[in-house]
């Protein structure tokens, strides 16, 4: 990917290594080394100052582009992490991973804010972690709550979850 002011490019590598390169030369300014799998995608953030990267290992990572160093780290997905990008004003970050979810975080802190789903049929599920959701008309027919080893129908608790003033909110 392009840094922001079009100077440099950042690219992921099987290596587990994250590249940053002189556009003009074609020059290696920078390897950031910290993911335990393969990187598949790279992005910037507006300013320039920051990267995100994804990988196998789960996780997404941001980086500081001029010392190369890990400033964050949020795990939470099931599989590789395929995509990544920044929202416009650089506070939060999507990524999108092979476990079928894509998953909002807000940079500053790694928090995840929630989780959206989408289902086949067209359906969709938005979660924040701490269980509360807003769904499509019948998309909650997909969501089952586990207590144990015990698994409920979501309607059994659709009162005290189904919240989507909280998901907006978050």
């Amino acid at each position: 990917q392009f840094s922001p002011d079009g100077k440099g490019a950042a690219s992921g590598s099987v290596d587990q290594t994250i590249k940053l390169w002189e556009v003009a030369t074609g020059r290696e300014v920078r390897t950031f080394e910290g993911h335990t799998e393969g990187v598949w995608d790279v992005s910037f953030s507006p300013d320039g100052r920051w990267i995100l990267s994804g990988s196998e290992d789960q996780t997404l990572k941001l980086w500081d582009v001029e010392t190369g160093k890990t400033l964050q780290t949020f795990s939470g997905h099931a599989a590789v992490v395929a995509a990544v990008s920044f929202s416009s004003d650089g506070r939060t970050a999507l990524s999108g991973s092979l476990d079928g979810t894509l998953k909002l975080w807000e940079i500053k802190t790694g928090s995840l804010i929630a989780t959206l789903v989408g289902f086949r049929d067209g359906e969709w599920i938005v979660m924040t972690p701490e269980g509360y959701y807003t769904s499509s008309v019948d998309g909650d027919a997909h969501l089952n709550l586990r207590i144990g080893s015990r698994v409920y129908s979501i309607d059994q608790f659709r009162a005290t979850f189904y919240r989507p003033s909280v998901v907006a909110a978050a």
